[in-house]
Order: C-alpha cells, then structure tokens, then sequence
C-alpha cells in the first residue's frame, strides 16, 4: 500500500467521514484556507490512481467512494511503521514512546487492562 501524503490523507479523512461524494462536498468540508477546485481534484485523481478510491459516473459529474474504511487503513498503516520502523515488534514501538516520554505510566497501566481484557 502507498504511503499518502499529507494533503492526500487530510482528503481522505473527509472522504471517510461523508463516506462518498463529489469534489465540491470534499471542498466544502475543508478548512479555510481552501485550496482551489483543482487542487481537490488532482489529490482526488490521485487517491483513486493509488486505489484508495473508486468512483461513478453521474452524468458530468463523478462520485467518489473509499475502497477501504478508515479502520483498515489505520491498522494497515500502523503495521508498516511497527515493520519498517520497529523490527515488527508493537514492544519496541511501545518502548520507544516510553523512552521518549511520549506514553505516561498510566497510559501504558490503560493498555495492560486492555490488553487483560482481551
């Protein structure tokens, strides 16, 4: 799977929260600053060359709807950077952001329960 860029995953997070639409919808749920129609639509060709997205033809217009829900891309995502980042070990990954005092003691006491629970 491609990594997305910025602009690409900030898309994509609207995408998923409207579950389908056109440009315009996309566009209008961004913040201001807007970028221009274009723009939008050159990210959005993009998304859809990746296979992040599909879309359907309504007239002139095209539809555009997630090949995968934002869950999946989630746990698809994390698992490249436990991969290529953390010898595919969620303990190193952990480790590092207890390190890096990135995780408190009870975030990671949250997690144990978690984790017990499962």
């Amino acid at each position: 799977m491609e990594k997305l860029t910025h602009q690409e995953e900030e898309i994509m997070l609207i995408i998923w929260q409207v579950k389908s639409g056109v440009i315009k919808d996309f566009l209008n749920r961004m913040e201001e600053p807007k970028p221009p129609y274009t723009t939008v639509a050159s990210i959005v060709k993009n998304l859809e060359k990746k296979g992040f997205l599909t879309s359907k033809k309504h007239g002139n217009i095209y539809e555009y709807i997630p090949v995968m829900d934002e869950s999946e891309y989630k746990t698809k995502f994390m698992s490249g950077v436990v991969r290529n980042y953390f010898e595919n070990s969620y303990k190193e990954m952990v480790t590092f952001f207890a390190k890096e005092q990135k995780i408190s003691t009870k975030d990671l006491e949250e997690i144990i329960k978690l984790i017990e629970k499962q």
